[in-house]
């Protein structure tokens, strides 16, 4: 490898970063990671630092599994790569697919494979839009989701995500999308409970129907927990109401389990756990658990056989289907059953996670906790509380910073951390995580 000092010279000369203020980055210099096992990766100056946000909300196995690594050695020697296109595809797509449609919801058995999850949310669009114009709607076009929503980063899918700072710097939303309020009391600022202030966005979110017309709206876009808004739970009733509204108002219904998905609330998808039945559902990070990228919409047996009877479909990347990469989701997905690491999120590391996380309500830095399974998020507030916030004061990823000199990577997010580590994670590892988001938090009052 070459010296650190090197690699930050040319990356500050020639890498513009995604989701980066690069000033910043390149005054203390681009902190360059070089090998990584289990929980933990290595940094170029040989740290250890325990990654408890699972690389990007997707480390589901852990760093350095072999069976992943073997998966996608054996693939690449014997055929890295053949299209999908011109009624052609290769064995690995085949059987990731049907591996989905046996664990997804009942309705869900036909996946449409992309690069990513902004792709798949692409993709989940496009065949909304196709559907509705197949069966004669043509005027239901017209897009909901929700604030603080995350959706991905291409033109469409960053006009749903609800977050000025991804749509603003480029001129979005697009004609058509529309946000309703999701259920962040916190971020409201609402004195209502968390079952009052969600039952107030699902009139919200009727008025919106109502006032722009339920013969305009072809589909709802949700996040089962939205994760880079701030792993905002839905409190209870919410999502259940979210998808009466959808059904009563012939709406299809997008679940987007990016995140949520393969075991991270403790179950293979929330849509399951809350009885979502969603038309669509769109995942990726986890599917691969980071190895390769890859990308899935699936689609439900009306949409897909609306889109499939209509003859030539014509949509699709160079890369969908991808051998080598559905080659690391097959053995991604075999590990992640043979360990039964849903059933271990749910019984033993998630509530040993959420004890840990609620542990912080009565810390002086900490306004408010959330958590569900192995994710979860605080608040962050200075030594005068909540109301000596300092808006665009960004306190999380300060405290975020800060939390990594105690070798622990959480996410900084406005004036919130949150945390989403590999769901092979043990006690130990909790403890120490935890004890490096308490040593940084108390630094941060210091500060």
């Amino acid at each position: 490898m070459l010296p650190i000092q090197d690699l930050q010279a040319r990356d500050r000369a020639f890498h513009i970063h995604p989701f980066t203020h690069h000033p910043d980055m390149h005054r203390s210099g681009t902190h360059v990671m070089e090998s990584a096992e289990g929980c933990w990766i290595t940094d170029a100056r040989g740290t250890r630092l325990l990654d408890a946000l699972a690389g990007l909300w997707c480390v589901n196995v852990g760093y350095g599994c072999q069976e992943i690594i073997e998966a996608i050695s054996e693939q690449a020697g014997r055929l890295a790569y053949y299209p999908s296109f011109f009624n052609s595809t290769t064995e690995p797509p085949i059987l990731v697919a049907e591996f989905l449609a046996e664990k997804a919801p009942e309705r869900l058995n036909r996946t449409v494979f992309s690069n990513s999850g902004s792709e798949a949310n692409e993709t989940a669009l496009k065949a909304i839009r196709s559907y509705q114009i197949l069966r004669g709607k043509p005027q239901k076009m017209k897009i909901l989701t929700r604030s603080y929503a995350y959706h991905g980063v291409t033109l469409a899918t960053t006009s749903m995500t609800g977050l000025p700072s991804c749509y603003e710097p480029f001129g979005l939303p697009l004609p058509g999308f529309l946000h309703v309020p999701g259920p962040y009391r916190y971020g409201a600022q609402s004195d209502l409970s968390p079952q009052e202030f969600g039952a107030w966005c699902l009139e919200e979110t009727r008025h919106v129907i109502k006032r722009e017309g339920p013969e305009t709206i072809a589909a709802i876009f949700a996040e089962p927990i939205q994760g880079a808004g701030g792993v905002i739970v839905p409190p209870p009733g919410y999502l259940a109401g979210l998808r009466a509204l959808a059904r009563e108002h012939d709406i299809l219904f997008v679940a987007d389990e990016v995140i949520t998905a393969f075991g991270r609330i403790g179950e293979w998808f929330a849509s399951e756990l809350w009885e979502l039945d969603p038309d669509l559902l769109v995942l990726a990070k986890g599917l691969t658990s980071g190895y390769l990228p890859l990308g899935a919409t699936m689609l439900s047996d009306d949409v897909a056989g609306t889109l499939m009877e209509a003859g030539y479909f014509a949509h699709g990347f160079t890369y969908s289907g991808h051998p080598t990469c559905a080659a690391a989701a097959l053995a991604n997905l075999k590990v992640i059953e043979r360990d039964h690491l849903p059933a271990r999120v749910a019984d033993d590391v998630g509530p040993y996670f959420q004890k840990h996380l609620a542990s912080f309500a009565d810390h002086p830095a900490v306004a408010e906790v959330r958590g569900f399974g192995l994710i979860g998020a605080l608040e962050v507030v200075p030594r005068g509380g909540r109301a000596a916030l300092v808006p665009g004061g960004n306190l999380g990823v300060k405290a975020s910073a800060l939390i990594r000199e105690e070798n622990v990577i959480v996410r900084g997010i406005r004036d919130l951390i949150a945390m989403a580590p590999p769901l092979v994670i043990t006690h130990d590892e909790l403890d120490f995580l935890f004890a490096g988001v308490r040593r940084g938090l108390d630094r941060l009052l210091e500060s």
